[in-house]
């Protein structure tokens, strides 16, 4: 195993993204893995890609820099599509890029894979000993009530399917059809990581330094409503 992709799904994150790659960038990982970092820019109205464009300029050590732009915008989902399809790494990371997820836990969700036991990895805001930030509690209840729900379809135990860091096998990852073109990616990917026979499927604790809305959150209520209709859809159909 030599490379690791790490797919950067953006919209309006000038505020971050120039910090989440220099961190990125200066994180150390397991064995030495060298980094493949693809940000997908989904029609940023402000000057994301003003904050991107010095490190496509730049040669870094054990790190390359992609960068591409939808014409309009389209959806996390349709980011995290547009991001595997160009993937060349052995295994496969989604790191947000508000920050909410910090990148010196990408070995913490490496471990179990480059040893040899998971396929893939779930990042959990809800279990383990690291920092996590106290924001909205109907939030919290929405989200492990779509984890149950999604448990209840699946058939596994995952204390937070809705997590942003998840982490693959790009053997796994690449056999997999994806539709959503929203928040809803997140139910349907495990849905369908659920129906494969044999799969290995891990939980790790994570920090998580959430935003708030003022802060640029965007995930809504609407977006709750929509993960119902694809836990059902996408776990039975």
């Amino acid at each position: 195993m030599n490379t690791i992709s790490i797919i950067i799904p953006v919209f309006n994150e000038a505020k971050t993204i120039g910090s989440l790659l220099q961190a990125l960038i200066k994180v150390p990982l397991l064995n030495k893995l060298q980094k493949e970092i693809i940000i997908v820019d989904d029609a940023s109205t402000d000057d994301t890609s003003t904050h991107v464009a010095p490190y496509l300029q730049r040669q870094f050590e054990s790190c390359v820099i992609r960068y591409c732009r939808h014409a309009k915008n389209s959806g996390k989902g349709a980011s995290l599509q547009t991001g595997l399809s160009l993937c060349t790494g052995d295994v496969v990371l989604i790191q947000d890029g508000d920050l909410e997820y910090s990148p010196s836990d990408i070995n913490i969700l490496l471990g179990p894979v480059l040893d040899g036991y998971a396929d893939v990895v779930y990042g959990s805001r809800f279990i383990g000993q690291h920092p996590h930030r106290v924001l909205y509690f109907w939030h919290s209840v929405g989200n492990k009530f779509l984890t149950l729900l999604s448990n209840m379809f699946s058939n596994i135990n995952l204390t937070d399917m809705e997590t942003g860091y998840k982490l693959f096998s790009y053997e796994v990852i690449r056999n997999i059809k994806l539709k959503e073109k929203r928040f809803g990616i997140e139910p349907e990917l495990t849905a369908k990581l659920a129906k494969i026979k044999g799969i290995r499927i891990y939980e790790v604790g994570i920090s998580y330094f959430g935003r708030t809305y003022a802060e640029g959150k965007k995930v809504n209520w609407k977006d709750g409503v929509w993960a119902l209709y694809c836990i059902v859809r996408y776990n039975l159909f």
